[in-house]
């Protein structure tokens, strides 16, 4: 149990009833309304924290978090990694390329290796969907998703939803629009449970057949509306998010060209006047500019991507904090 001096050392907001429990973080769809609103207190005090001269803290001094990507990340893994070393752990990071994956080994195995060799936390991020999953049932250490195939993005939809409270306090009734290539993105799934579950109203949007229709319907938590019509989709909107358009989806056909997406779907200037004035762009990275979002509109006023990033080391360090010290109590 960590010391009341060492949880000062990040903020008195720390003290709060609710209380995090679970051994790993694979997705949003199972993070109750108080979980979420546990993160997202708990992000507040670490961007407190790193607004300091020093900003690092020794909190989790002594847990060791390892990265283990078998894809390339460049923003996931880079604020895993600052956030981990901000809370004073020690990191390792280990890609498929180089390590024992290139002879054979499988996940499990290398999952139960970085058990026995001490890590307390392994940040996974994999081509495969469900593959965090399998990691999570073959260790005791905690396993935070950091992106499985076209399945999740937990910390991605917690790092918007912070940029976005942030920005405009509570999402009940406020409208948010995700456009592009919804089918494909482990983003929009994660952040579509979140956002219900704060009480917005989600639009997702894009070429017919780039969209999901079994995100329609979500239970208890809601629904959203899908539309092939951004010009429609967009009108009032209080947030427009972009989605990063692969090229290999013209290559596999399930759109036209890249000429005619940008006509139907891209976030400029023109489309923006029918959102609610001041309506807040953003994107999960990394971004084609001139495809889904047009320059000016990306470095905008009302763009919020920087600001995405820099939220994503004081939601990570949240998530890493509350996950840890929960192994401990």
């Amino acid at each position: 149990m960590l010391e009341v001096s060492e949880r000062q050392a990040i903020g008195d907001d720390l003290e709060q009833p609710a209380r995090w429990s679970r051994k790993d973080l694979l997705d949003t769809d199972t993070l109750t309304v108080a979980e979420i609103d546990l993160i997202m207190e708990t992000a507040e005090a670490m961007r407190e924290v790193r607004a300091r001269p020093i900003s690092k803290v020794a909190t989790l001094r002594g847990a060791t978090v390892v990265t283990l990507f078998y894809e390339q990340s460049t923003r996931t893994r880079a604020s895993f990694e600052v956030a981990a070393k901000a809370l004073g752990a020690d990191v390792v990071n280990l890609t498929a390329s180089g390590s024992s994956v290139e002879k054979g080994e499988s996940l499990i195995d290398t999952v139960r290796t970085l058990e026995a060799v001490g890590a307390d936390l392994v940040v996974m991020r994999h081509g495969h969907s469900g593959a965090p999953y399998l990691a999570a049932r073959n260790t005791t250490a905690g396993v935070i998703n950091g992106g499985d195939g076209t399945h999740a993005h937990p910390t991605q939809a917690l790092l918007d939803l912070f940029t976005m409270r942030r920005r405009l306090g509570s999402l009940d009734g406020r409208k948010v629009v995700i456009v592009g290539d919804v089918l494909h993105s482990r983003v929009a799934r994660s952040n579509v449970w979140t956002l219900l579950a704060s009480g917005a109203e989600v639009v997702l949007c894009g070429p017919a057949t780039l969209l999901p229709r079994s995100l329609e319907s979500h239970g208890e938590r809601g629904s959203c509306t899908v539309s092939a019509n951004f010009d429609q989709a967009i009108e009032d909107a209080d947030v427009v998010m972009a989605l990063r358009i692969q090229k290999e989806r013209q290559a596999s056909g399930l759109i036209p060209s890249l000429r005619e997406y940008i006509s139907g779907y891209q976030v400029n200037g023109t489309r923006l006047e029918r959102a609610k004035p001041g309506a807040l762009v953003m994107h999960p990275g990394p971004m084609n500019e001139g495809i889904e979002i047009a320059p000016e509109v990306a470095h905008g006023v009302t763009s919020v991507i920087e600001e995405q990033v820099a939220n994503g080391v004081a939601v990570r360090m949240a998530v890493l904090y509350l996950m840890a010290t929960a192994r401990v109590q």
